[in-house]
């Protein structure tokens, strides 16, 4: 699969785009003002410990208080401590599938007030607060590294298992006692020499965040991470990628130093985009990411599905719409249902949805038809870094999922609710406006000194009130002895109305 990146660059915005086979499949945003803040370090105090939730909220400099909760507290405090303390042993390292004690409460870990080293795990979303951890980890470019954590994981995604044995013999012989390290995809067939680069890299890294501590009281910030465009290429940059091409020279010179630094021996197609053209209208690009803020996306059949996001959850619908199939019904639900489920995966990784996801495929009577449908969907997953989990189609036709999530979705970032409708998507109806004007009247019109009242409203409402509902304005009139004028007010909202004297 041929892969770009594009990356656009001004005074205040960064967006990368990672291009499969030509299409836009992930975009990355970094605004000056709302820099992202997953990954960074942070020194910060508790200020309430809530036993009955098994959490406590952590000021670490934030408008909002941040969430911790216990699991993310047990063994790492101690370990933190003794490794600022110069002792590299720490606790019982457990395995994987060793059964775990419970957890401890909260309270006999944290007290209010009690400074902490905590790492954003996920962004402020919506009205919730950051979610901390105090398993700080660090990562490179071939690894990741866990100071507090006596453990070695490899990635899922290497699926030779003699090169998982050959990795994880490797990072057993050159790792610090007691310490933990994740082994990256980005990590397979390279050789030791790369690893103990990369591991001494992230061990400096450690040692300067703990120098920082010492030196800081809470709440501050101890380590931020790095910018958007050198964690998509810490993130993505493999043999699969053909190019980048960037439209700027001071970030051209920047990528070049980077990939100097880290990724010396892979060698990439980068190219300084000049053209007059923006960048991202050259590629077709904003055509794409302008879709993927709406609500209904087309499916090249003629079918469509419908995204709905909430608080709570993502409701996906998938409706066969102008298609009408060439056989019978049941194909034509499979082939619309097959061609939805590509799609919603696209959109899933595009906009960068997550938290629990229900789909709501078009009903299908065949056990064999749901069976497909839902492994399709699992192989179109495939593709997604961000960790998904797939439950079997329900016997009302929902498919219940959850995708990982660490910020907010490109909908969110870009959009904000509508100011009219407060986010709900609707707004009243004109008839619904003028029965409403029709109450008000009869509440006030009574009590209003003189004989004529002036009614201010927007147009389409006027012409309505003049022309099909003027018998209601008549009935009042005849009711109250009054004179009801209707006037026209261009700037006014469908919901905005004023009553005036006069």
């Amino acid at each position: 699969m041929a892969k770009e990146l594009v990356i656009n660059t001004t005074a205040h915005e960064t967006r990368v785009a990672l291009l499969e086979n030509g299409h836009i499949a992930e975009l990355y945003i970094e605004r000056n003002r709302e820099r992202g803040i997953v990954g960074n370090i942070y020194l910060g105090k508790v200020i309430r410990v809530l036993p009955g939730m098994q959490a406590a909220f952590v000021d670490i400099g934030l408008e909002k208080a941040a969430f911790l909760y216990v699991a993310d507290v047990l063994d790492e405090m101690e370990a933190v401590e003794q490794l600022i303390e110069g002792r590299n042993q720490h606790g019982n390292a457990s395995g994987e599938d060793d059964e775990r004690p419970p957890l401890p409460p909260i309270e006999d870990l944290l007290q209010e007030r009690q400074e902490i080293l905590v790492q954003i795990a996920k962004e402020p979303i919506g009205t919730k607060g950051a979610r901390i951890t105090a398993h700080i980890s660090l990562p490179g470019r071939h690894l990741v590294y866990m100071p507090t954590v006596d453990h070695i994981g490899i990635s899922r995604r290497i699926d030779n298992e003699e090169e998982k044995d050959r990795l994880r013999g490797i990072i057993e012989k050159i790792r610090p006692p007691g310490t933990g390290f994740i082994v990256r995809t980005a990590s397979e067939g390279k050789s030791e020499e790369d690893l103990v680069s990369d591991m001494g890299f992230l061990i400096g890294l450690w040692e300067e965040v703990l120098r920082n501590r010492e030196n800081r009281s809470a709440p501050s910030l101890i380590h931020s991470d790095l910018d958007v465009t050198s964690k998509v290429l810490r993130d993505t940059l493999t043999e699969e990628v053909d190019r980048i091409v960037v439209d700027t020279k001071e970030e051209y010179e920047k990528i070049v130093r980077f990939i100097d630094t880290f990724v010396p021996k892979l060698k990439y197609a980068i190219e300084l985009y000049e053209d007059d053209e923006p960048i991202f209208d050259a590629f077709g690009l904003e055509i794409e990411i302008a879709r993927a803020l709406g609500r209904k996306v087309w499916l090249k059949s003629g079918g469509y599905i419908i995204i709905e996001q909430t608080e709570a959850l993502v409701a996906i619908d998938v409706n066969t719409g102008r298609y009408v199939g060439k056989h019978n019904l049941e194909d034509t639900i499979l082939k619309t249902n097959l061609e939805a489920l590509k799609e919603i995966a696209f959109q899933l990784r595009l906009r960068n949805i997550g938290g629990l996801i229900i789909i709501d495929f078009i009903d299908m009577e065949k056990e064999l038809h749901r069976e497909k449908v839902h492994s399709s969907l699992e192989e179109a997953l495939k593709s997604d870094k961000s960790k998904t989990n797939i439950l079997k189609i329900s016997e009302l036709g929902l498919v219940e999922m959850t995708r990982k999530r660490v910020r907010e979705s490109i909908g969110r970032t870009l959009c904000e609710p509508c100011p009219y409708c407060e986010g709900k998507g609707y707004i009243k109806s004109r008839t619904t406006m003028v029965y409403e004007i029709f109450r008000e009247l009869r509440r006030e019109i009574r009590d209003l000194p003189g004989y004529r009242v002036t009614l201010l409203v927007n147009p389409d409402i006027a012409a309505l009130l003049s022309d099909e509902e003027h018998g209601g304005i008549e009935e009042l009139e005849r009711r109250f002895e009054k004179q009801i004028t209707i006037n026209a007010r261009p700037g006014f909202h469908q919901e905005q109305f004023e009553l005036m004297i006069g």
